[in-house]
């Protein structure tokens, strides 16, 4: 299984405002492109970082169908959180894949 995730330090300001934009828009959007499974979101108990840090986990079955992802869609998605929350987050992503030990 690959697991997309997006982690994002967000300023305390906007954190009820943001909450709502990413759960009427951004994980929507991010679904509906078909890469992924299903999702879940966390938030970061013991995060050193000023604001409060968010992880959102999206859960695939095919590097295709998350290059496909990648190279079509993520950057109009990022745009518009871009857009949304200029200068109040800060965002970054990594691609994992779940393994057996």
């Amino acid at each position: 299984m690959l697991v997309y995730n997006e982690t994002f330090i967000v300023d305390d300001a906007i954190i009820t405002e943001w909450i709502e934009w990413i759960k009427t828009n951004h994980i929507p959007a991010i679904m509906a492109t078909g890469a992924f499974n299903s999702f879940k979101a966390l938030t970061v108990l013991d995060s050193p970082n000023e604001g409060i840090t968010y992880c959102i986990q999206y859960q695939g079955d095919s590097i295709e169908r998350y290059s496909d992802f990648y190279y079509k869609h993520m950057e109009d998605i990022h745009k518009a959180h871009n857009a949304q929350f200029e200068e109040r987050f800060a965002l970054f992503h990594t691609l994992m894949e779940e393994i057996d030990l």
